[in-house]
């Protein structure tokens, strides 16, 4: 395969393209995640919890979300792998 301007301004555009991709989705994850994981627990309002300082909450909530968001940024990240490289 010859490396020609063409093939690399193309990898260039769909690293780019990928990239910013995988921000605005992590993004939106990052600000739908925590309200999912407050509806699944109901009987605890995580927040006001942390504020008053309980550490076993904010331990818990933020382990949870912590393992959802990387969770959801390594199936986003094989996603948008796949589909620049046509798979």
């Amino acid at each position: 395969m010859v490396l020609t301007l063409d093939v690399v301004l193309d990898a260039t555009f769909y690293t780019v393209l990928g990239g910013v991709l995988g921000i605005l989705f992590m993004l939106l994850a990052v600000m739908i995640i925590p309200k999912i994981v407050n509806r699944l627990t109901p009987n605890i309002d995580e927040e006001k919890e942390i504020v008053n300082g309980n550490v076993a909450v904010a331990r818990y909530f933020g382990g949870i979300v912590n393992a959802i968001i990387i969770g959801t940024s390594i199936i986003i990240a094989a996603a948008i792998i796949a589909g620049i490289h046509g798979w």
